[in-house]
């Protein structure tokens, strides 16, 4: 045997094998249980679900073999490469996959269906930590940062086009890499904001502050409130402008104890808006005026902010209602419990819920799911997977899966954190960030927390374009931390 992959085989980290194997076993266990009926009696039947989920296991495992046996540079060769591959096989398959449900993102060679969205996560992944990886790169230089966000919204936007939006989010947890290389927290903190506005505006937008006030929005009030609060709070963390902060938040108190004392005395019809908005535009003239007398750019960006979620919280109202497809406005407003439909969109979320809640502390016993048996919940060994080891598993069984993403999560971050090589440590926080975001979502997804978008779990949820992206995603990384000190980048 080559030396060199007898050194692979020594230094392969087998705490991430291990539980790889486990989950991958576990979920074709609960695949078996959710496709599973009393009329078959053996499990090798391969023109069943679970049959099918055990070749697919299998061709994961030559897969996952053959990526250990390559040498750990080709992937940092070849990334843009493999990426510009994938990104005219998104274009392909956009044009000529068919429709599937609304989307054309599936390719069908023969008797196999696959999803290249699904692996073009992993050559994201790929290019994204060459470019970063790359001699003399910085986020502060704004041609590369340009380039760097353009590495992941590309694919994500032809997958949208696509109609896949579940795969498309997906790639905003690359973010999260951005964020352990340098990134300012302030971005986060911005996308923070942007989805709180979102929901609150969605929710509440067409609530009125008080009654006998038509038109005033409360969603809107909210979303001011929110930004101002946030503000003084950008304001006392960078310029520490207490002066500021006890003018506005004085300013703020006064002018609403005039607007409630009209309301009240003099029963004037005064929206709550426009008293909000008096404050921000208070807020936004002393930031320019600190910004001019000062010379802070740091007063004028936090304007801008102030400005930016003002104007963002009547975007997403339109977004939602105009951009939107009606099937992904019900899912939201489900989500939010501004619908209650347990017959169509909340009806895959109610049902899987109640399977869950049945299983209790110890779950029914494997097989044993009546709501899996008697096929109430769809896609049950797919994007609902969770539901079957929550009924014939119980609390116990999904605590168990839990854990066990939890700590492959924090072993890909120990991993990541010991490789020398800035390629191979951005990679394994791309991995660990791809996989957070799907165990999230989907977990979410399955108990009612996030609106169903149609995400897999990793290594359960039937499906080989699942399975191998996944196992090529995580193979890759256990190539290249296996050889972590024969090559620097």
């Amino acid at each position: 045997m080559d030396r060199r992959n007898e050194n692979i085989i020594d230094n392969i980290d087998l705490w991430t094998l291990g539980l790889y194997f486990a989950l991958v076993v576990f979920g074709w266990i609960s695949i078996y249980g959710a496709s599973y009926n009393f009329d078959d009696s053996d499990f090798w039947d391969f023109s069943q679900r679970f049959g099918k989920q055990l070749v697919w296991i299998g061709c994961a495992l030559v897969i996952g073999a053959v990526l250990l046996m390559l040498d750990m540079k080709t992937y940092a060769t070849l990334s843009y490469v493999i990426y510009g591959f994938f990104i005219l096989l998104l274009i392909i398959t956009l044009l000529v996959a068919p429709d599937t449900r609304g989307s054309h993102s599936w390719l069908v060679l023969g008797p196999i269906s696959l999803q290249p969205a699904e692996f073009a996560k992993t050559a994201t992944c790929l290019c994204l930590a060459r470019y970063m990886g790359s001699f003399g790169f910085s986020m502060k230089d704004l041609q590369q940062s340009i380039i760097m966000n353009l590495i992941i919204l590309l694919p994500m936007g032809i997958i949208i086009l696509q109609n896949e939006t579940g795969s498309a989010l997906a790639y905003l947890a690359l973010y999260l890499t951005l964020y352990r290389q340098g990134m300012t927290g302030i971005v986060l903190v911005l996308g923070l904001c942007a989805a709180v506005y979102f929901v609150v505006g969605i929710k509440f937008g067409a609530t009125p502050v008080l009654d006998f006030v038509p038109g005033d929005s409360l969603g809107m009030f909210v979303i001011m409130i929110i930004a101002v609060i946030i503000a003084l709070a950008m304001v006392y963390f960078y310029h520490r402008d207490s002066s500021l902060i006890k003018t506005v938040s004085i300013s703020g108190v006064s002018v609403f104890a005039v607007g409630i004392l009209l309301i009240s005395l003099l029963d004037v019809k005064i929206k709550f808006t426009y008293l909000a908005l008096a404050i921000v535009v208070f807020l936004f003239a002393f930031l320019i005026v600190r910004a001019i007398v000062y010379r802070k750019i740091g007063y004028f960006a936090i304007s801008l902010f102030l400005v930016g979620s003002i104007g963002f919280g009547h975007i997403s109202d339109y977004a939602f209602n105009k951009i939107l497809q009606p099937h992904q406005q019900t899912r939201i407003k489900v989500t939010l419990g501004m619908e209650n439909d347990l017959k169509k969109s909340g009806y895959n979320v109610n049902q899987s819920m109640i399977a869950i809640g049945s299983g209790r502390w110890t779950g029914k016993g494997f097989l044993q799911g009546t709501q899996t048996k008697l096929k109430y919940v769809p896609e049950q060994d797919t994007d609902f997977i969770f539901c079957t080891v929550g009924e014939e598993h119980g609390f116990i069984g999904t605590t168990a899966v839990v854990v066990g993403f939890l700590v492959l999560m924090l072993r890909l971050i120990s991993l990541a954190e010991r490789q020398r090589s800035t390629f191979s440590r951005i990679y394994g926080y791309c991995v660990a960030s791809i996989i957070f975001f799907h165990v999230a979502i989907n977990i979410g997804m399955v108990i009612g927390l996030t609106p169903v978008i149609g995400i897999p779990l990793p290594f359960f949820s039937y499906g080989g374009s699942s399975l191998w992206s996944f196992t090529i995603l995580l193979f890759i990384f256990l190539r290249l931390d296996a050889s972590r000190k024969e090559y620097v980048m």
